[in-house]
Order: C-alpha cells, then structure tokens, then sequence
C-alpha cells in the first residue's frame, strides 16, 4: 500500500513554509542530495551549517550557494572526517562553540562499495567506521543542543540494509575474512539504522524530546556510486540514470528534508520513496523490514559501538 499521508503527488518541498531562524547540520553537503537539502533549507532563510572532510569542495559549494541565493545566505563549513574520531570530536566542539541552536542533526555522509577493505585511522573497516562510527559520537556529543533547541535527528540510511547477512557480524566487525564491497555497505547502513530506532527506546520513558528520524533517498543520481563503487557497479549505475529507475539528487534530498521540517511522522519507520521497488516515486512512509529493529541486535551494537569509539552515551 503506498503511503497516501501527503497525497499523490508524496511529500514536496512546497509544503514548507519560511525556515527563518532555523538552524540543520549536515554532515556531507557539499555534493549530492546534502547539497541539494541545503538548497532548499537555504531557500526558505534557513541557517546551515555543513560537516564536510574537503575544505576545498566546501568552499566552492558556499560559493555556488551564495550565487544562487545571494551574498546574505547564512551558509557556512565545519571541517569533519567522519572516518576518524578524533575529527569528529575536534569538528563537534567547534559546533558546541559556534553554533547556538540546531533544529536538526541529518547524518547525510557516507561511504559506499569501497571494492577492497580498508581500515580508518582508528583501526575499524572503513565504511562501518565513517558511516556508522563517526555519526555514532557525533549525535552524542551534539545531543545536549540538539534537545535544547528542541531539535530532532535525521538518520540518512539506504535500501542496501537488506542486503547482505541482515545482521551484525559481530565476531569479525572488520570483516577480515569475508570482506565484500556491497555486503559490507549494507552491514553499515544497517548499523546506522539500528543506532537510530535503538536512541529512540533509550529516549522512551525519559524527558528528553528528542525525535530520531530514519529516511533513504531512493535511487537517486548523486556522486556516491560513481565516485566510489569498482567499475562495473560504476558502469551499472550510469546505465540505470539513463532509466526511469533514477531520479534527480533533488529528489533524493526529498526525504531527509521532510525528515529534518515535518510534523506528525512516526519514529520506529522508514521514509523514502514509495514509487517502484521504493527506488523512486512519492516520498512517504515505505516498508521497514523487522531485521532493523532487531533487539537483541541492536543493544548489542550500541554496547559494542560505545566500547569501540570510547564513547559513552550518558542519556
């Protein structure tokens, strides 16, 4: 059944209204759907502020924006590696210190397919460590601002968490000896996932109002493929934006905006496209798959995720 909440056409930006004195945080903003929410945040006099590794690509996107939307657009960069903590501390403090409110918290970046493994600086399977890791200690170090500001957080998860072994592989985190590009994506966006739905219990019963969010941007045409995915994945995906099976980086912004602006949207979901194969079509409520949100699972992670990142979540 697709989800008929915001009508035929799904959700559209045209049903927000002025964003003034609103604050996001994206992390990866610069290129693809990050760059394309921060577009619309920006036109409607929202405040953003990007968590990007490349100061060189942050800074020809501020550019660009200011082109777009004239000199006054508050848009500004942190620099943040999400593959290493030690950024992603440094980059946190610096918000903590400069960024007064924060209406939302869109965990955008990631890594995908990295064809062979490669390890962080702190010594975790890479995609796992940027994707999952580094967003793991940022939300906790942000959290505090985040429920002052009576903000939310925006999980960026994919499609690909029902690939490969819909669980944690947690006697070889690193995958040291079955390490495959696509399997391995999928473990940590599903990771990403689970962080989010099992923040949402721990919040349960508690007074801090802090709503998390989880969304993916279907199948859209932005530079994480075909950056960073082996050849013939490359090939794939360029022949598939020839087909009605791709929709634009915009598009793909859809969901995580709605995500960040909304009111009324359930926690324990999934929001995206609800079009064929929930690759494209309507933005709405899509199918959740109950390997998500697999207790067990899931507080096993947050207890491995703390010990791994020296992190302690103390909410």
């Amino acid at each position: 059944m697709p989800d008929t909440t915001f009508g035929a056409k799904g959700w559209t930006p045209d049903r927000l209204g002025s964003l003034a004195g609103k604050t996001y945080v994206i992390t990866g903003a610069n290129a693809g759907a990050g760059f394309q929410a921060t577009r619309i945040f920006l036109s409607k006099g929202a405040k953003v502020v990007m968590l990007n590794r490349s100061a060189e690509k942050s800074t020809a996107a501020i550019k660009e924006l200011k082109v777009e939307f004239g000199t006054k657009a508050d848009v500004s960069f942190v620099r943040m590696d999400l593959s290493e903590l030690a950024s992603v501390r440094k980059a946190a403090d610096e918000v903590l210190q400069t960024v007064p409110r924060i209406d939302a918290l869109i965990c955008n970046a990631a890594i995908a397919q990295v064809p062979t493994q490669k390890l962080t600086v702190d010594g975790f399977e890479s995609q796992l460590g940027t994707n999952h890791y580094g967003h793991f200690v940022l939300c906790g170090m942000l959290f505090d601002r985040i429920e002052q500001s009576k903000g939310r957080i925006v999980v960026v998860a994919s499609l690909g968490y029902n690939m490969g072994i819909k669980t944690i592989q947690f006697d070889d985190m690193n995958w040291d000896k079955n390490y495959s590009a696509n399997p391995v994506y999928s473990q940590s966006k599903l990771a990403q996932m689970m962080f989010a739905y099992e923040l949402q219990d721990r919040l349960q019963g508690t007074d801090k109002d802090v709503p998390v969010y989880v969304c993916h941007p279907g199948s859209s045409a932005t530079s994480l493929i075909t950056t960073s995915g082996n050849w013939l994945t490359r090939l794939l995906f360029r022949l598939m934006t020839l087909t009605p099976m791709v929709q634009s980086a915009e598009k793909g912004a859809y969901p995580e905006v709605m995500c960040a602006t909304e009111d009324g949207l359930e926690q324990r979901a999934l929001y995206g496209p609800t079009g064929r194969m929930e690759f494209v079509g309507p933005v709405g409520k899509g199918t959740l798959n109950p390997h998500a949100y697999d207790k067990a699972v899931m507080e096993k992670l947050w207890a491995v995720s703390e010990e791994a990142t020296g992190f302690s979540w103390d909410h």
